[in-house]
């Protein structure tokens, strides 16, 4: 063996020796399956075989005890809220045992949950504020377009520095105080480090959010620490650790549903609003929003007759709260929610006396599983109709109808008008 070929050995085993450092240790039979872990979606049966986790119970559980709890009590919601999301981008949100970085995790279920607090808010509006290197900054102020609130956020993604939560207090509590008696005030604060570096007395800024009644809830990335939860105690949020994203997907989406109403804000008001036109294609007009020229694609205020982009808003001119008949009606299910549906038991099954339906009664899947052997399956208290898990969750996430009621309402009124 010539020196080149004994160079070019050694490099070789060089290396190797560095890709084993810098994989910590494990074989590579271990690498290819660290991130997928599939050994950890097995349990044992009854028999003692092995058998995939069924994620879909899992979650449907998840969801039914989500839904019972917002739905034990007939409680006043605040329908219009304004939300300030505070992101802390301190140099604790590069650390990386959130995959790939605390700071990609955070923005992309920040994204998900803005698209989803619209949904389910669509008189609501939301602000984007970020800390880092000390200093709060305002990242759009409080809108109704999710579109403009997710690319200002893809487009500032960069960790530096310290967090101050005083100094992101102190902003959004300014701007909050702004917001008539009506609006829910609210600050939903995704925070990783473990410390604050503040310029002042941060309990004093605390208690004047108490005052303007901003609910504050935290959503940490890191170890609990006191001034978090003393902050939502004082103020009536909720304060939590996520475990995985998988923990924090549920914790940012637990945010979206109205929250009950301050007993303060809880008086009945009249507030008034102004549902506009769609400009015709053709026309040319300066929108107030952006302060240009545009053709088409846009609203005419009814009270000042100004251009606007999109809806809701508020008018930059007269100030009216401008909205579409949708949105209004895709508020109302808040008010009145569907009931839980029932689990049926699975002792029905065995009475030979009890003949239930084979299929849902929404998509018409089967629900028997392996074997014609029943599988899970909930049942409306009210029409007594089987729907599948998929099918429940639907109903109560999006449809919020009951088809089996839907139906038996519809079924009424002919026979009511031929018996006429």
């Amino acid at each position: 063996m010539n020196n080149g070929d004994q160079r070019r050995l050694n490099g070789e085993i060089e290396e190797d020796e560095e890709d084993e450092e810098n994989n910590d240790g494990l074989a590579a039979w271990e690498r290819a399956y660290a991130d997928e872990r599939s050994w950890e979606s097995l349990q044992e049966d009854e028999s003692g075989l092995l058998r995939p986790i069924d994620n879909q119970s899992l979650h449907h559980a998840q969801y039914r005890r989500r839904l019972r709890a917002a739905t034990t009590a007939r409680i006043q919601k605040g329908l219009i809220r304004y939300l300030y999301i505070v992101i802390d981008l301190s140099k604790a949100a590069s650390e990386m045992d959130f995959r790939p970085s605390r700071m990609g995790v955070v923005a992309k279920h920040v994204e998900a949950f803005i698209r989803e607090y619209f949904y389910q808010n669509p008189l609501s509006q939301v602000g984007l504020v970020t800390i880092k290197d000390g200093v709060a900054h305002i990242l759009t102020d409080l809108g109704g377009s999710p579109e403009s609130h997710v690319k200002a956020l893809m487009g500032k993604l960069e960790c530096s520095g310290d967090a101050s939560l005083q100094n992101a207090l102190d902003l959004v509590q300014g701007y909050l105080n702004q917001i008539p008696s009506y609006g829910h005030r609210e600050v939903l604060i995704m925070y990783s480090a473990l410390s604050t570096c503040d310029p002042g007395d941060i309990m004093e800024t605390i208690q004047k959010c108490k005052k303007s009644k901003i609910r504050c809830s935290v959503i940490g990335l890191s170890a609990e620490i006191f001034i978090c939860k003393h902050l939502c105690q004082e103020t009536g949020g909720s304060y939590y650790i996520a475990l995985d994203e998988s923990h924090l997907k549920d914790l940012i989406l637990e945010h979206a549903p109205p929250p009950p109403a301050i007993a303060e804000f809880a008086t009945a008001n009249l507030i008034k609003m102004g549902f506009p036109q769609r400009a015709a294609e053709s026309s040319v007009a300066i929108c107030s929003c952006h302060k240009e020229a545009k053709v088409g694609d846009g609203y005419t205020c009814p009270r000042c007759k100004a251009r606007v982009c999109e809806l809701p808003t508020e008018c930059r001119i007269c100030g009216l709260t401008l909205i579409s008949s949708p949105h209004l009606a895709r508020s109302y299910h808040h008010l009145f929610p569907i009931v839980p549906f029932d689990e049926v038991s699975m002792s029905l099954f065995s009475d030979q006396q009890n003949k239930l339906p084979k299929a849902c009664f929404g998509c018409q899947q089967n629900l028997l599983g392996l074997g014609n052997k029943p599988g899970l399956r909930v049942a409306c208290p009210k029409c007594k109709q089987h729907f599948c898990l998929v099918c429940d969750i639907y109903i109560h996430e999006s449809l919020h109808n009951c088809p089996g009621c839907d139906s038996t309402r519809h079924s009424k009124i002919p026979a009511a008008n031929e018996g006429g």
